[in-house]
């Protein structure tokens, strides 16, 4: 199994949603957290990483506004930083990639996925992949659901996952 990235910089990313962290490896964006209650890792101010970490945070963090923003619905998207994924076995890279190819207030079942990558038996292990992204939001799993249209699980919680459907406009049943 693939190791984790070694993180060499962890910067908070403001929201309005709340603040992210960024945790840096050498070869780029290794993960993003969610805004939670609990205390805050050591991190530096994005403006004091040095370069191109400094870029990176802030790359990151315009694409992650731009994810948080309903507006950005009919806007390009973003230039992300480079992702290190190497933490990833094959398979879950497959995954990560084809979440990347599910366009905006769209979504996909686990079992389309796993079809897609020709693996049509493959759905739970796609929900694997899902559970174990390292950059949620900027790599949309927020966008796969149940086969029957239920929210299935998510890593920030069932809340993040409406909350960002509902920004890009996917209506729930």
């Amino acid at each position: 199994m693939p190791r984790p990235p070694e993180i060499l910089h962890t910067a908070p990313l403001p929201t309005p949603h709340g603040e992210f962290i960024a945790h840096f490896s050498a070869a780029g964006l290794a993960r993003l957290d969610f805004p939670s209650k609990r205390t805050r890792p050591v991190s530096t101010p994005a403006d004091e990483l040095p370069a191109p970490f400094r870029r990176w945070a802030e790359q990151t963090q315009t694409a992650l506004l731009a994810a948080l923003n309903e507006t950005s619905r009919r806007t390009g998207r973003p230039s992300l930083p480079p992702l290190d994924l190497t933490g990833g076995t094959k398979f879950r890279l497959r995954v990560w990639d084809a979440l990347q190819r599910i366009p905006r207030g769209e979504t996909r079942s686990y079992g389309e996925i796993a079809e897609d990558l020709g693996k049509r038996r493959a759905a739970r292990a796609v929900g694997g992949g899902c559970g174990a992204n390292p950059i949620p939001v900027l790599i949309p799993c927020h966008r796969v659901l149940a086969a029957n249209g239920r929210l299935g699980g998510f890593s920030g919680g069932q809340e993040w996952k409406r909350r960002l459907l509902a920004v890009e406009g996917v209506l729930l049943t």
